[in-house]
Formats: C-alpha cells, sequence, structure tokens
C-alpha cells in the first residue's frame, strides 16, 4: 500500500499545489488519505513567510522522523519554499529526511516517491536522501492537475508564479523565483474542465496576480492581459464567479477597476494588501505606491460598485515604524473600512533586507497596535454583517462546516462565510439564503432548515478574517 498524507502550510498558492501533487499522485497509483497515522508517506508542504513557520515545520518533520524508528519503510518528504529557502542544508538537522523538492519540482514528486519505493524493495540503487531544487523552465505550467472525479465547488487555478518585486520583508522572490506566466489557452482549457466536472467558481492565483500577461500578452481595447483573461473567463458556461488572489497595488489600473463594474461573474470582493498607512514605511517596505494611490483604487472601485467587499493585508511594528506612522495607518485603516483584513505583527524574515534593519519595536508596543486595529477590524465587519441580516445572499455551498452535524458552509458574492442546516446533497448549489443572523466573522442562515430547526445551535467555526 503505497498511502500519502500531505500537510500544507501558508498561502493559498500551497493549497494549490498540494492538490495537483495529490492528483499526479494518485494518477500514478497512490492512495492520498486525510489521516496522517494511516500513511506510508508524509509529505510537508512548507510555507517560508516568517522564520517561525519554517520552525513549526522543521518540528513536524522531526516528530515524524521518529516514527522511522518503528518504522523503516516509513517516509518523510518537505515541499515548497522552505525546501527551496534552506535546501540541503536541512539534512543537517533532519538527516533521515528522504526527500526535499523545491517549488518549481513539484511534477517530480510521484517519480521521486517511485524510486524511493523501488529501491527498497531492491529494484534499483538505493538513494540517499533525494534534494531537487533547481529552476526548470516551463514549471509554471505543471500545476494544472485536479483531483479527478471529485466535484469542486470551487477551484483555484495558478495562473503565474514568482515575483519580480522586492519587498524589504519578503522573501518570496528567493523561494519562487521571477514572475512566469502561463499561456492563456493553457488557462482556459483548465477551467472549462472545472465546469464540465461541476465547479461553479474560480480563483485564480499568483505572487503578484493582476501582473498576469505583463511582457506577453499585449494590451487590446485598453485593456491589459490580466483582464482579457477575466473576459473570456467570463464567456465560459458553468463558471458562475471568478475570484482573483493575491493582487499588487501597483496593477490596478482603470481598467481593472473597471472590470468590477463590466465583468458580471467577477464577484464584489477585492484583496489589496495596505501593509502601512504611512509613505514613509511604505518606502522603507519597498512598497512602489503612496497612501493616496492606494486610496484612490479604493475609492474609485466603490464609486462603479457601491456594495464592493475589501479585505487587506498590515504589518504592525515594522522597524523605524513611529506612533506617528501608526497612527496615519489607524486613520487609514478605520476611514476604507475594510470588511476582513490580516494584521500581522512585523517578525524578522531571515534572508531579506528589512532583516538588516533589526526588530526595533518593542512586542508589547506591536501587540498594543495590533489590537487597535483589530478592534477596528470587529466594528467594520460587525457592521457589515448586521447590514446583511435580513436580506437574501446567493451563497455557493461548499461543503460541512468544521463544527456542528448537519451544518453546511457557503459564501456570498462577498466572501462572506454563511452557516446553515443542510444536507450533501446541496454541495456545489448556488442558492438564495435569508440571513437571519450575524456574527462578527460568520453569517447564519435558514435555507435548507427543517420546519422546526432554528440557527440558535448553529456553532460559529473559528473566523478566517482576524
Amino acid at each position: 500500500m503505497n498511502r500519502v498524507f500531505i500537510k500544507t502550510y501558508g498561502c493559498q498558492m500551497n493549497e494549490r499545489d498540494s492538490e495537483a501533487v495529490a492528483s499526479m499522485l494518485r494518477a500514478r497509483g497512490y492512495d492520498i488519505v486525510s489521516d496522517e497515522s494511516e500513511a506510508d508517506t508524509v509529505l510537508l508542504n512548507t510555507c517560508s513567510v516568517r522564520d517561525q513557520a519554517e520552525l513549526k515545520a522543521i518540528g513536524k518533520a522531526g516528530y515524524l522522523i521518529a516514527r522511522k524508528r518503528s518504522q523503516p519503510n516509513f517516509k518523510v518528504g518537505i515541499m515548497g519554499c522552505m525546501a527551496q529557502n534552506r535546501g540541503a542544508s536541512l539534512l543537517e538537522s533532519l538527516p533521515d529526511l528522504d526527500l526535499i523538492v523545491g517549488t518549481q519540482k513539484f511534477h517530480h514528486v510521484a517519480d521521486h516517491l517511485d524510486n524511493i519505493i523501488a529501491s527498497r524493495k531492491g529494484r534499483g540503487p538505493t538513494p540517499s536522501s533525494i534534494v531537487d531544487l533547481d529552476a526548470e523552465e516551463g514549471s509554471q505550467n505543471t500545476i494544472r492537475d485536479h483531483y479527478a472525479n471529485k466535484r469542486q465547488a470551487t477551484a483555484f487555478v495558478s495562473i503565474m508564479q514568482g515575483c519580480n518585486m522586492k519587498c524589504s520583508f519578503c522573501i518570496v522572490p528567493t523561494t519562487r523565483g521571477l514572475e512566469r506566466h502561463r499561456p492563456m489557452e493553457q488557462i482556459l482549457e483548465e477551467i472549462h474542465a472545472l465546469a464540465e466536472n461541476g465547479t461553479k467558481e474560480v480563483t485564480l492565483l499568483g505572487q503578484i496576480v493582476n501582473n498576469y500577461g505583463q511582457g506577453m500578452i499585449a494590451r487590446a481595447d485598453g485593456k491589459s492581459g490580466f483582464v482579457q483573461l477575466l473576459e473570456k473567463i467570463n464567456d465560459i458556461r458553468g463558471i458562475e464567479r471568478i475570484r482573483f488572489t493575491s493582487p499588487h497595488p501597483k496593477g490596478f489600473r482603470q481598467d481593472l477597476i473597471e472590470a468590477y463594474r463590466d465583468i458580471p461573474k467577477l464577484c464584489e470582493y477585492a484583496h489589496i494588501p495596505l501593509q502601512s498607512g504611512s509613505d514613509t514605511v511604505l518606502k522603507a517596505m519597498k512598497r512602489p505606491y503612496t497612501v493616496e494611490h492606494f486610496r484612490s483604487i479604493i475609492n474609485g472601485i466603490r464609486t462603479l460598485v457601491p456594495n464592493m467587499y475589501f479585505s487587506t493585508d498590515v504589518i504592525v511594528g515594522f522597524p523605524g515604524e513611529t506612533d506617528e506612522d501608526f497612527e496615519m495607518t489607524r486613520q487609514v485603516f478605520d476611514e476604507l473600512a475594510f470588511d476582513m483584513a490580516y494584521i500581522f505583527k512585523y517578525s524578522v524574515r531571515t534572508g531579506t533586507t528589512a532583516a538588516e534593519m533589526g526588530d526595533q519595536i518593542p512586542i508589547e508596543v506591536k501587540e498594543a497596535r495590533n489590537e487597535t486595529l483589530l478592534d477596528i477590524l470587529h466594528k467594520h465587519s460587525r457592521n457589515r454583517n448586521d447590514s446583511l441580516v435580513g436580506t437574501v445572499q446567493e451563497v455557493l455551498v461548499e461543503g460541512p462546516a468544521k463544527k456542528g452535524e448537519h451544518i453546511f458552509m457557503g459564501r456570498n458574492r462577498g466572501y462572506r462565510k454563511v452557516l446553515f442546516r443542510g444536507t450533501p446533497h446541496l454541495i456545489g448549489e448556488m442558492l438564495q439564503m435569508k440571513i437571519e443572523s450575524a456574527t462578527v466573522s460568520t453569517l447564519f442562515a435558514e435555507a435548507g432548515l427543517k420546519d422546526n430547526d432554528s440557527t440558535a445551535d448553529v456553532a460559529e467555526e473559528e473566523p478566517d478574517i482576524l
């Protein structure tokens, strides 16, 4: 039995990479299991956004390697950003690792596992740990496989990989390489296949997703290659919703702003990272926009689409951030009234230029600033959710909720989580649901309720927005 468990850390790009690896392994005859205790092989798809993320994965790998003492045929592999960042040096602390695979080599995982298994059965040379980290031309085109014969209500589609930006706090260009774009026709073929299998929503992925097509696709009628792609996806029968993440403010030109008004299937939701409300801090972060430019993007979209939902990223406590800098962030964050946000306390990321500045802001100051923004976020998020009570929302049912028997979860077009009582046959359906109540992060609906049921005992899931 060749049973594989894949544990994913980090971003949606990592989730998509893991899904593609799982699909390739399944096609090769491997059984993908949901419980690591049942697996013969565990693969950790890792994140390098912070040092702590790497340490967490290393700790997990060490725990798994200990299993090999009682299960000699048990295999452990590390994939993804940490593998790319640390490379063969991982073997210094984890000498019994079987496999280290970088971000451009996911499509070779099945071959490597085949070779490891064959060698242990005496059908080939016994390899030491396999380390595969080199860049590979065309690797951006290999993340295209989805779960075969499994209906997915919503699916991620990788359209590009890598990043050409040089943000001082970010290690992504090191772990993912420079920008590499997939041909548009391949992306559309993938989405057509998803639609034929019942997928109704696609989320386009890229490190700076709205840079798609730069230098590869000529502007047409004033529209970038990315907007042209959105228009073509809008024409695909069966696809009802389009989302994308994560864009960069630098790539939000007028054609993309107008796309929210002009492309019916493009959802009224945008995640646009602010990072700081101080131009001084943005310059230190090497973010090539001003606060006023960011404000003009948000207000420009809201002018065309008044019911737009926005989320953002903010880092507090970046080296050199003064009380005045943070006050500017607080004011902008409150003014723009984000519905959702990911608020991070800055921590040194080894290998970035910001690391050379040291960690100057005391942790207690970071924590206070973080709490201040969270309080503002709670206020605006709760106001938005309360405004939806009593309305009828279009909800795409994604699957069972994490908690509660017979409780299912979906999202409205604004990416708000909706919980309701239902049955499995509703998965993948687009339903009109009346919102009965709300918390800061969750809406509760009556669709699918039995006559004597109510939403009172529907447990709220952990928030995924704070």
